[in-house]
């Protein structure tokens, strides 16, 4: 078997989150005054990645972003996590941005504009080949194209490339794709997403996981927020509590839980021991603000229990 150069290779999408937080978010046709405007790197793809990095992973991350200042930011934090970035490619289309206005509550409302993420195509991904053939895990989500996540997918199980499937944000994907996941990662809301809205994945973790895996990914892990996580696959099922932690902003724990799941795999954890590690990394990136910003380190990560 040839020599894996990375743990892992992110194909996905990269966005500049812009942030301007408001007492009241405005109705239909109201203006109001917030904040001054804060802009952080994110995009699901790139958090992954991080967050990889972050807790010490080999990881080359594949996708696109505009000649621009927010590119060149999103640039500047994968390189900051050691990030391999020379398969970001730029385009002419502008860097993909997600505009987030949150009032004095927490709740936010979120107007995401693909842009340069639109333009990454299965030409990208057949150019970035080597790259996948050689790491151990593939990581996928779905803030890009569905044939070039397809594309990429592919392109893993054929050289012997674990693929994990993040079904963020929950759409409909083809059953081939879904096959080849090991694992399928859902929140108990894409896991109601895709098996309908009578789904109770917290109160029923067990039926959700063997009903999700009818559907044909090879294993499957659910994450349950602050409960922790369930897993199941052909040699066994784990219910994976949560360390007890005071929870600040919950921005970006999910793709940190990824990105460590997917460093621990590539190491070759059983999907239990991943997924528990991932869940300590969760649980760390909510007792801060912000989302990369707030992915920890492995000794961070070493004092929770």
């Amino acid at each position: 078997m040839q020599e894996r150069r990375h743990e892992v290779v992110v194909v996905g999408s990269l966005n500049a989150d812009l942030v301007v937080r408001v007492s009241d978010r405005p109705g239909a046709g109201e203006t109001v005054l917030g904040s001054d405007l804060a802009t952080y790197p994110g995009g699901k793809g790139a958090n992954q990645a991080v967050a990889a990095g972050r807790v010490g992973g080999s990881v080359a991350m594949v996708g696109r972003v505009g000649a621009d200042g927010h590119g060149r930011l999103l640039r500047g934090s994968l390189g900051d996590a050691g990030v391999d970035a020379a398969h970001v490619l730029d385009t002419d289309r502008p860097t993909g941005v997600a505009m987030i206005i949150v009032d004095g509550s927490g709740d936010n409302s979120i107007v995401v504009s693909p842009g340069a993420n639109g333009a990454l195509t299965p030409d990208d991904v057949a150019a970035a080949g080597p790259v996948i053939a050689r790491a151990s895990v593939l990581c996928l989500q779905l803030e890009i194209p569905f044939d070039t996540l397809g594309a990429a997918a592919r392109a893993a199980a054929e050289a012997g490339t674990r693929v994990v499937l993040n079904l963020a944000p929950a759409a409909a994907i083809p059953e081939e794709t879904l096959k080849l996941c090991d694992p399928l990662v859902v929140n108990e809301h894409e896991a109601a997403f895709l098996l309908g809205t009578g789904v109770d994945a917290v109160a029923d973790p067990d039926g959700a996981a063997a009903a999700l895996r009818e559907l044909g990914p090879r294993s499957v892990v659910i994450t349950l927020g602050a409960t922790g996580a369930y897993v199941a696959d052909d040699t066994e099922t784990a219910s994976l509590p949560a360390p007890s932690v005071t929870a600040v902003d919950t921005t970006g724990a999910g793709d940190a839980f990824v990105g460590a799941l997917a460093v621990r795999l590539a190491r070759g954890d059983g999907l239990a021991t991943a997924a528990a590690y991932a869940v300590k990394v969760g649980a760390a990136v909510v007792q801060r603000e912000g989302a990369q910003s707030s992915f920890p380190t492995p000794a961070e990560v070493a004092t929770l229990t």
